[in-house]
């Protein structure tokens, strides 16, 4: 059987074939118009970057090589006795753009054990990191240290050929990949549970494996949690920061190592993977200044003192979507399934559906509906992982998924240095003025 790295290869002239048609032949087409609103406020909605391995489209949601998220729980392989789809079936098909077999899924978490080993130098700089550093902090730092490893760098001082390039992106992104659950738990355990260790158990895959050891719990549903979580996390297309990061960082032909911990950075914002650990803290206090599950009429009340007091309804509304996240629905039918009665439960529950009728009347949000954050810090609370400030970590070793695959493609297809345009304030106001708006 062909090995992964094998069936990249394969799939790589014919791709770098059609980018290469599209920009010789089209490369004179529009397909997005600017605006002024979009150069000041963030370049929302401008189309400027190649990214194949997901879509997000703002009615749907995203799309996964053209799978939904319903559907790839039902396709990808599952672990013997599970139900939720494995985290290497999800990398494969971002990779391949293939559905994995459960053979191809048993390979890839093989090689991913046999280079899962932390370095001593590693472990080093870890524990030299005062404890109560934050864990996104210690995540990306641990990322950076590892670059000593990377074999694009090593082969880029060696003159390696630009046909080259994927090849050594490839072997430092499956290299890091396979390390990310053992430094994430090492973290973890460091940060926590006074530096006592837990051996990874190289009988489990490797979402199965991070929730090993990281020893909240022994409840089987906790690895199928995992297995989930870093599934749907993934990859939520290229204009999100931790995505467009890494993307950024990597056009320079910085290694996925340095590409890695930049978006790592990003991702540690409070306006994108930090939002999680905000919903919970916000559900947390509403429970406690109300005394308990509130009825429906206490919480829009909670909700419009929230709002009315200059803060938001965490874990609501999404630059892009424009409807329920089904990353959020994902897990609320996993939670229906384990966890039906559990009162933080019942609170999510209840604000799906009280806030976007109190968002709608509020009327300062274009989408009333929960994102990917309103649920998954309550799922993992629930089964002992009661650090709120790791959660973005959990985040973190989902989303390298995402963005390593699309970076091997990246280098695969030779794509160039990013450099957009910025222009001056001034500018644009010389603009305005050259181009005065037609009178409404």
């Amino acid at each position: 059987m062909a090995t992964l790295k094998e069936k990249f290869y394969a799939k790589v002239a014919p791709m770098k074939e059609r980018v290469q048609k599209l920009s010789k032949e089209f490369g004179d087409v529009n397909v997005s118009s600017v605006n002024v609103g979009q150069v000041v406020g963030g370049a929302r909605d401008i189309i400027s970057m190649l990214w194949d391995v997901s879509l997000l489209d703002k009615f749907e949601g995203i799309r996964f090589r053209g799978f939904s998220i319903p559907e790839l729980r039902e396709k990808l392989p599952k672990a013997p006795g599970g139900t939720e789809p494995l985290p290497e079936g999800i990398f494969h098909l971002l990779l391949l753009g293939e559905l994995p077999t459960a053979e191809d899924c048993a390979a890839i978490t093989e090689e991913w054990q046999k280079r899962s080993v932390l370095p001593q130098y590693l472990l080093d700089t870890m524990n030299a990191v005062a404890k109560d550093t934050h864990p996104m902090t210690q995540f990306s730092l641990a990322i950076l240290q590892l670059q000593r490893e990377s074999e694009f760098a090593r082969r880029y001082k060696e003159k390696m050929p630009k046909s080259q390039y994927w090849d050594a992106t490839y072997e430092d992104v499956m290299n890091l990949i396979a390390k990310l659950p053992n430094i994430a738990a090492y973290i973890y355990r460091r940060s926590y549970k006074g530096g006592k260790h837990i051996a990874p158990n190289l009988k489990l895959d490797w979402g199965a494996n991070l929730a090993h050891m990281l020893g909240v719990t022994d409840d089987p549903a906790f690895k199928e949690l995992m297995r989930l979580y870093l599934c749907i996390h993934s990859d939520h297309e290229g204009g999100n920061v931790s995505a467009h990061t890494t993307h950024l960082v990597g056009s320079a032909l910085s290694d996925a190592y340095y590409s890695l911990s930049a978006g790592m950075d990003g991702l540690a914002g409070p306006l994108h993977g930090l939002a999680n650990q905000e919903v919970l803290r916000w559900i947390q206090e509403l429970v406690k200044d109300l005394g308990g599950v509130p009825t429906k009429e206490q919480l829009e009340k909670y909700m419009w003192d929230t709002l009315n007091g200059g803060r938001v309804i965490p874990g609501y509304g999404h630059a892009v979507l424009r409807k329920t996240d089904p990353r959020y629905v994902a897990q609320r039918e996993f939670a229906l399934k384990h966890m039906p009665d559990y009162d933080l439960f019942k609170v999510v529950s209840m604000v799906y559906e009280v806030a976007p009728d109190v968002l709608t009347k509020h009327g300062k949000t274009k989408n009333p509906w929960p994102n990917v954050d309103a649920h998954s810090g309550v799922l993992l609370y629930y089964y002992g992982a009661v650090e709120y400030d790791f959660y973005t970590v959990f985040f973190g070793v989902s989303r390298a998924l995402g963005v390593l695959a699309q970076l091997v493609w990246d280098r695969a297809l030779g794509l160039p240095i990013e450099r957009p345009k910025s222009v001056t304030t001034e500018w644009l106001e010389n603009f305005i003025k050259e181009h005065p708006p037609a009178a409404k």
